[in-house]
């Protein structure tokens, strides 16, 4: 099922093309220490040759402890974004977390990311909207996929439909999060691009206490089922040094396996994208009454 195609600079996402990576390093540790690594992720994903956006957050503003590392703050994030724009010409996203953020960040940036924690913030995705940009939204930990038809209602409400959709798991209990691979088909039904974020995925939200842990060894596995699965992106975040790494470290992938992860992956791409047809599967929307909690709707009452 071929999903709406959307321009982001030179790379184009869904629409069949192959898939897109964004990656970086999860926060801005330093404008100097961010263009190295955009440099890093650069090299990397030409030496694969995947399509790459680059993303690293100028705030994170939900992170587990108010002492940890939030960040260089939007101006001076503005200003390291321009400089990698400059000198190695990438497409750009980033987080905002308040609508006052949307419009100068838009000014700069290519794609505006809602965390997912966000997703439902009706004025926070309106004000995105409103930019003009593409908007990618990570779906709530507590949220079915069928859910983000609400989301993308809300975005298209401005008459901006470039609109991508991110799974990065479901809360399981206590710090722990499962990644269910029926979402990412079930939302590309909804005919936007749709990323699998295999990194957040393996995060332990809180399970270090006063940070989040990770295990950043289910990375690859997650990434490979979720190509397979079919999806127009795969983000991730990496770092030279994760276990150094200012935010989110545990659940980030070491720069220097991410050449050979993405050999993988774009093999597994090109296989099922030249083997899965449409009409090999069902995707028509259930017939009333038919359910189907994926999407939202009320399973079937049965006798047991």
């Amino acid at each position: 099922m071929k999903t709406r195609e959307i321009p982001i600079g030179d790379v184009r996402i869904g629409g069949g093309n192959g898939f897109v990576l964004i990656s970086g390093p999860c926060v801005i540790e330093s404008p100097e220490k961010c263009l190295e690594h955009a440099r890093l992720v650069k090299e990397a994903a030409a030496a694969a040759r995947v399509p790459l956006i680059f993303k690293a957050s100028f705030d994170k503003a939900n992170r587990s402890s108010a002492t940890s590392f939030r960040g260089v703050g939007m101006k001076t994030g503005i200003e390291t974004f321009k400089a990698i724009k400059k000198e190695l010409k990438l497409p750009i996203l980033t987080d905002i977390h308040e609508p006052a953020q949307c419009d100068p960040v838009a000014e700069v940036v290519d794609v505006l990311q809602i965390p997912a924690l966000l997703c439902r913030q009706t004025d926070l995705l309106l004000a995105a909207g409103q930019t003009g940009k593409p908007v990618n939204v990570k779906k709530g930990q507590f949220l079915a996929p069928g859910d983000m038809r609400n989301v993308v209602d809300k975005i298209k409400s401005t008459d901006n439909e470039d609109i991508i959709l991110t799974e990065r798991g479901t809360t399981f209990g206590y710090h722990y999060l499962v990644s269910d691979m029926r979402s990412m088909p079930s939302m590309r039904k909804l005919g936007y691009p749709v990323v699998f974020d295999a990194t957040h995925s393996v995060q332990l939200p809180g399970g270090a206490g006063n940070k989040s842990g990770g295990e950043r060894h289910f990375v690859a596995p997650l990434a490979r089922a979720a190509m397979a699965a079919g999806v127009d992106g795969l983000f991730m975040e990496v770092h030279p040094d994760p276990d150094a790494a200012l935010s989110d470290g545990p659940n980030s992938l070491r720069t220097a396996d991410l050449t050979p992860l993405l050999h993988v992956l774009k093999r597994i791409d090109e296989e099922v994208r030249a083997y899965v047809q449409a009409e090999e599967f069902d995707l028509r929307p259930p017939r009333p009454g038919a359910g189907n909690t994926l999407m939202g709707a009320a399973p079937r009452a049965t006798d047991d």
